[in-house]
């Protein structure tokens, strides 16, 4: 054999396992998103469930907290703190967490879109005096762009959509 024959039968071995070696990365790299996945949704299930169980009340038409919420934005921190573990338990690094602030149908669509974002950014600030870190935490107003019941034409309707929601971005 020729030292070119050579060199190319010692390349062709050394490649085939590099080759082989690049399916399974995909793979794995597959099943990993599809468990981050699965982890991103079950935490978002059960932040939205501790946000609706820990709702506090804003004085009308502002963005002051009415007396009563310590507990609430205790529990509320403490599901933050439990998340954060269970992602960086299966090794994610990069989320936040985004608290957004929703308001009924009454008034404008500008007003509710202001009114909703200083409440979310109220509540950030709870929960940033509660521990969690600033960096991974952001508040956004939604106004009434997505309520929760159509038409909210009653009181007990237009309390169910006055709300905000916890969820982990990825």
């Amino acid at each position: 054999m020729t030292r070119l024959a050579l060199a190319a039968v010692i390349t062709l071995a050394l490649a085939a396992p590099a080759a082989a070696q690049v399916p399974w990365d995909a793979a794995k790299k597959a099943a990993g998103q599809a468990t981050v996945g699965k982890l991103e949704k079950e935490i978002n299930r059960r932040l939205l469930e501790e946000g609706r169980k820990n709702q506090c009340s804003f004085k009308t038409d502002t963005d002051q907290l009415e007396p009563g919420c310590d507990q609430k934005m205790k529990r509320l921190s403490n599901a933050l703190v439990d998340a954060k573990k269970r992602l960086n338990g299966a090794g994610v690094k990069n989320f936040k967490f985004v608290v957004s602030g929703h308001t009924d149908t009454s008034g404008s669509a500008a007003h509710n879109q202001e009114l909703s974002a200083r409440r979310a950014a109220v509540i950030e600030k709870e929960l940033v005096a509660r521990g969690i870190p600033q960096a991974e935490i952001e508040s956004v107003g939604m106004g009434s762009k997505k309520p929760l019941v159509k038409p909210d034409d009653t009181p007990a309707k237009k309390a169910k959509n006055r709300r905000y929601e916890l969820q982990v971005k990825l």
